[in-house]
């Protein structure tokens, strides 16, 4: 069942710079409106998308079965705090989150975690995109990056 975009959702994903080919990485995708917009802008690239809620998972992979068929889209149920790649896994060219408590700043503790996370999961000439702010790029994330 499709979910109707709201336009805060969709001016947010208008104004990241994506081109196809990117790896994306979606945190705090609730039921994954976001994450779809993107999927449809990347061509053959691929968004995965996390969430700490399996609820939210579980609506986004409801929602996203043709996306996932295509393999543009993957879901994962985890915190960014405790997010990793698998050892076979490219960084993403970009990450972005709109109001993750982790990310801009309600949660300092889990927000270090996180952001040594995501220095991980992007490319050095990756970009962070936190809500309003301006992008950081993975070679200078680190602990208490955006804040």
């Amino acid at each position: 069942m499709p979910r109707e975009v709201s336009p805060r959702i969709a001016a947010y994903v208008a104004a990241l710079p994506l081109v196809p080919g990117m790896r994306i990485l979606e945190i705090g995708c609730g039921p994954g409106v976001a994450a779809r917009l993107c999927a449809g802008r990347i061509g053959d690239g691929k968004v995965v998308a996390i969430d700490r809620s399996a609820t939210a998972i579980r609506q986004a992979t409801t929602g996203s079965a043709e996306w996932i068929a295509q393999g543009r889209l993957e879901f994962r149920c985890v915190a960014v705090e405790d997010f990793t790649l698998d050892p076979s896994e490219v960084r993403f060219d970009l990450a972005f989150a709109m109001r993750v408590g982790a990310l801009d700043g309600r949660h300092p503790a889990q927000g270090q975690k996180a952001f040594l996370r995501l220095k991980d999961a992007l490319r050095p000439e990756g970009l962070l995109f936190i809500d309003g702010r301006p992008p950081v790029s993975g070679n200078r994330l680190g602990a208490g990056s955006g804040t």
